[in-house]
């Protein structure tokens, strides 16, 4: 099985007419996803290839009953089209668009959760459940079917753990990266406890970063509810004392959300934690195997 996508999902494309829209469209539509339309205010009537597009979500979901949508649209309108999919009812929404301004994602964040929907990033690169369903910009050909969960704050460091499981052959049940912002929509807690339930899933790989306490958190979560084995993987090691890093969360603030930090809190919960992203194949193949002996 998998989480949030799978062969059913009916995807909308906020912004199918720019560059990056179109591309990613037919990208997702070649995959195999069901891509039903796209919205560009103004634009209605047009087509991108073969799908229709419609001038609001509301008249989109009228047509094509979609029950997610992918966001790619420039920063200053991201939350807008955050908003009028939330209002419209759409059960997930991926917002790939990076340089929403932190208190627009705080704001966007209550404003999702009282509409009782759910936000993938914004900033992120979406979610592929591999030989099911692609949302967002993932390269799909690294990925591979199988019961390895994958969750990520770097789009980059997804891709290169993904196509080491797959090298070392690990398929992927749900990979989702939830984006490197300060203020995302969803994160580890509530993704862990959908693989904890999910059938198809027997263990996650985790990618943190430094910033921010959300993998300690995470960590303490584990601990308390998690029985399915996790290993993990903190980049920014190395990252020089004092120095913004890459993404807006990369953030260290009060000797909180450094690399040793985060490392200790998994360590704590019983978590192994790679050195390398290429030795979380390894990891992974030793927990499972502990697993398999003990029951």
């Amino acid at each position: 099985m998998s989480i949030l996508v799978d062969e059913h999902t009916k995807v909308l494309v906020q912004g199918i007419t720019g560059r990056d829209g179109s591309f990613h469209a037919l990208s997702m539509l070649n995959y195999g996803t069901k891509v039903v339309g796209g919205v560009t205010p103004g634009k209605g009537g047009q087509k991108v290839d073969l799908l229709p597009v419609f001038n609001t979500v509301q008249e989109a979901l009228q047509e094509t009953k979609a029950n997610c949508s992918v966001i790619y649209v420039p920063a200053q309108f991201a939350s807008s089209a955050i908003r009028e999919a939330a209002d419209c009812g759409v059960a997930l929404i991926l917002c790939i668009t990076e340089g929403v301004p932190v208190l627009e994602m705080i704001e966007n964040y209550h404003y999702i959760k009282d509409k009782g929907v759910r936000l993938i990033g914004a900033n992120c690169p979406g979610v592929i459940s591999p030989g099911k369903s692609k949302v967002g910009i993932m390269p799909a050909h690294i990925h591979a079917p199988g019961k390895i969960g994958v969750i990520s704050r770097s789009g980059t460091l997804t891709y290169e753990v993904v196509y080491n499981l797959t090298k070392q052959k690990m398929g992927q049940s749900t990979c989702v990266g939830i984006g490197g912002d300060a203020v995302v929509g969803t994160g580890f807690v509530d993704l862990l406890a959908m693989f904890e339930q999910d059938p198809g899933t027997d263990a996650v790989a985790l990618i943190g970063e430094i910033g921010g306490e959300e993998e300690e958190i995470t960590a303490e979560y584990i601990r308390a509810h998690m029985k399915k084995p996790v290993v993990a993987f903190i980049s920014g090691r190395s990252a020089p004392p004092g120095k913004r890093m890459g993404h807006a969360g990369a953030i260290i603030s009060g000797g909180k959300g450094t690399a040793e930090a985060k490392i200790k809190a998994f360590r704590g919960a019983g978590v192994q934690v790679a050195d390398r992203p290429d030795e979380i194949p390894k990891l992974l193949k030793s927990v499972l195997m502990k697993q398999r002996r003990i029951s």
